[in-house]
């Protein structure tokens, strides 16, 4: 790794009016200074455009790309990446705020890891609301802010399947390198973080910093709390995503004990489809199941 490789932050909004430029500046105050920051907003209706035209009049260097309709985050992310010039992404939610030294400690991780060919370095999240105040740390915690539980790395992908490994996704710092050998996020999906890391821990090694790098703020209407909403049909195209994922790791599965990891998973969202009412994807679940659990009887 170069002394000072430059990271690219790619902050993505969508109706952040209130947050996107307290999230902005986080950017800008890093104490790692070869930093490229790339902004895109996907279509909002609110006045976030409005509100980073007028941020920008103060950063003019700073490229904004404004979607002409509403594309959704894997789509408009890997825009930005065509765009984009550093060495390692950061994906930055236009509510979420970066930790002063969060690019410095991600950068050594990377250079003090004793795992080889890592492409990921995460960390820890403090959670805040929709005001700014503390809720709890992603991981759990002791009263140092260290994680109480250890944090598996290197490879990781049966801890993927089986839901036992639970990565912080937006304290990551990816190598530019797992999204071109990935050609990026699918575009297909809902979301992009679980299929991203089970695509990338087929090839990839990880790495856990013990560190709070970044505030992600939880709302009434983000990703995070759409999980188990019954009737809701962001919810049902979020948990269809999940399904689809699980099905492309079937593909990438190797061995019994991948196949029995899975099952685990694959539980675990029967029991969210039947609670959110979504009772197409549990016969699609129930069906995938018998397929798996094929697997691993050979």
């Amino acid at each position: 790794m170069r002394n000072s490789p430059l990271v690219t932050v790619i902050c993505l909004c969508y109706n952040h009016t209130n947050f996107v430029i307290e999230a902005l500046e986080s950017v800008l105050n890093q104490t790692y200074s070869n930093v490229e920051l790339l902004i895109a907003d996907d279509f909002s209706t609110d006045n976030s455009v409005k509100v980073i035209e007028k941020w920008l009049k103060q950063h003019p260097e700073i490229p904004f790309l404004v979607n002409k309709k509403n594309q959704g985050n894997t789509k408009t992310f890997n825009k930005c990446l065509k765009l984009a010039k550093g060495e390692y992404i950061i994906d930055l939610a236009a509510d979420d705020v970066l930790k002063l030294d969060c690019i410095a400690k991600q950068l050594k991780g990377f250079k003090e890891t004793s795992h080889k060919n890592v492409g990921f370095i995460y960390g820890n999240a403090e959670l805040i609301s929709e005001d700014g105040s503390f809720i709890n740390d992603y991981f759990k915690t002791d009263t140092n802010r260290k994680r109480i539980q250890s944090q598996p790395t290197g490879d990781i992908y049966i801890g993927l399947l089986n839901g036992n490994n639970n990565l912080c996704s937006i304290s990551s710092l990816v190598k530019r390198e797992v999204f071109e050998t990935l050609n990026g996020y699918d575009e297909n999906l809902a979301y992009e973080d679980y299929d991203f890391w089970i695509r990338a821990a087929r090839i990839y090694n990880f790495d856990y910093i013990d560190e709070i790098l970044i505030q992600k703020r939880v709302l009434p209407n983000s990703m995070y709390t759409l999980l188990t909403k019954k009737n809701n049909k962001r919810t049902r195209r979020f948990n269809f995503s999940t399904y689809l994922i699980l099905n492309k790791a079937f593909i990438l599965n190797r061995t019994k004990e991948e196949f029995t990891a899975m099952l685990k998973r694959i539980h675990y969202e029967m029991t969210i489809a039947y609670k959110t009412r979504d009772f197409r994807l549990l016969m699609k679940y129930i069906f995938l199941e018998l397929k798996v659990r094929s697997k691993t009887k050979k």
